[in-house]
């Protein structure tokens, strides 16, 4: 049964601004996780201010458990712990969640590299005026980062429309669940097509808003 778009387009709406908002709470949550998750990994480095082999090997280990995992199959594996903690693993909270676990860990790992990048110098020198650690970590550290790590946001964000399209296939709501249900299931290749449309086009303004923000953070 052909869907009737005289109808269906408040649901579409419905279905973007579901995909908009999984989309920017776990873009929320998952930078506060992820940064403070890469800072302690880099700061705990061998020779960093605040090295400490244990932390940074298990932080190291978890990261590289959990990014490899395509998303699909880590939202069915980490199911049980979602309707543990959110009570449910359908609609925009059980979707949030392992897209929150998720993000944090890919955004982690983009701090670290990010902060790697910066020369030791400038850490050095600001150890040399006698600098706290948690001073280098805001005065020095963010800062240095801050425009690389807005590109590396960007790219994330894109990520994210992704993985709530792939929710939405098993019950999270949103576009994807739009495409699943009223496309793919019924055959009506008009909805896929305005789904897919209206995902590029979100991605399009991540893109550009990422962009923009990055260039006028490295031009200070």
């Amino acid at each position: 049964m052909k869907v009737d778009w005289n109808t269906f387009w408040p649901r579409i709406v419905e279905a973007t601004g579901e995909t908009i908002l999984m989309v920017a709470i776990t873009l929320v949550l998952g930078s506060i996780i992820g940064i403070a998750i890469g800072l302690i990994l880099y700061v705990t480095r061998k020779g960093n201010i605040l090295e400490n082999r244990f932390i940074f090997n298990l932080l190291n280990f978890l990261i590289n458990f959990i990014r490899p995992i395509p998303f699909i199959i880590f939202l069915f594996a980490i199911s049980p712990v979602t309707r543990l903690v959110i009570g449910t693993t359908i609609g925009i909270g059980g979707a949030v969640f392992p897209m929150t676990i998720a993000a944090s860990f890919a955004i982690a790992r983009v701090v670290e590299n990010n902060l790697v990048s910066i020369d030791p110098g400038v850490v050095e020198a600001a150890k040399a005026m006698g600098a706290s650690p948690l001073q280098i970590i805001f005065t020095v550290l963010i800062p240095e980062a801050l425009g690389p790590l807005v590109l590396g946001l960007t790219f994330m964000t894109i990520g994210l429309i992704d993985f709530s399209a792939m929710a939405g296939i098993v019950g999270g709501g949103g576009l994807g669940h739009i495409a699943q249900t009223y496309g793919y299931q019924r055959f009506d290749w008009s909805v896929m097509v305005v789904t897919v449309v209206i995902l590029i086009f979100l991605v399009q303004i991540a893109q550009w808003v990422g962009n923009t923000l990055s260039r006028k953070i490295m031009r200070r």
